[in-house]
């Protein structure tokens, strides 16, 4: 089970901490990814961690946000900083619990969601 927070409505360059808190499964041991939908709009791949720690972003989020993962709280992170309006989405946080590195960016792969916590931009 996967369980996120820290969503809410923030002004145009303001920041956002996304916490993913994971049950039944241990996230360091596999991929894990955050996913963002917007109304009309496919869910996308925001960042995605292995289980090494290596690390991939959109290039819409790059130098922006930052994806890390608290081993000892089973938790997975998003740091968002200088938001934008087109940041604005559902976000969800998911586990591929096959693969541990070259982590997919296509949701289907991903076999375990949380249920998603709104991010709202506005100027």
């Amino acid at each position: 089970q996967l369980v996120e927070t820290g969503g809410g409505s923030v002004q145009t360059g303001g920041s956002l901490r996304l916490s993913c808190v994971a049950s039944g499964f241990t996230v360091v041991n596999y991929c894990m990814g955050w996913f963002r939908q917007s109304p009309g709009q496919e869910r996308e791949a925001v960042a995605t961690i292995d289980r090494d720690g290596n690390t991939n972003y959109a290039d819409s989020v790059k130098g922006r946000f930052t994806v890390s993962k608290d081993n000892a709280k089973n938790t997975l992170f998003l740091q968002m900083n200088s938001l934008k309006s087109g940041d604005t989405g559902m976000y969800y946080c998911a586990a591929d619990l096959v693969r541990i590195k070259y982590c997919p960016e296509t949701p289907y792969e991903y076999s375990q969601w949380g249920q998603g916590t709104q991010v709202t931009v506005s100027s």
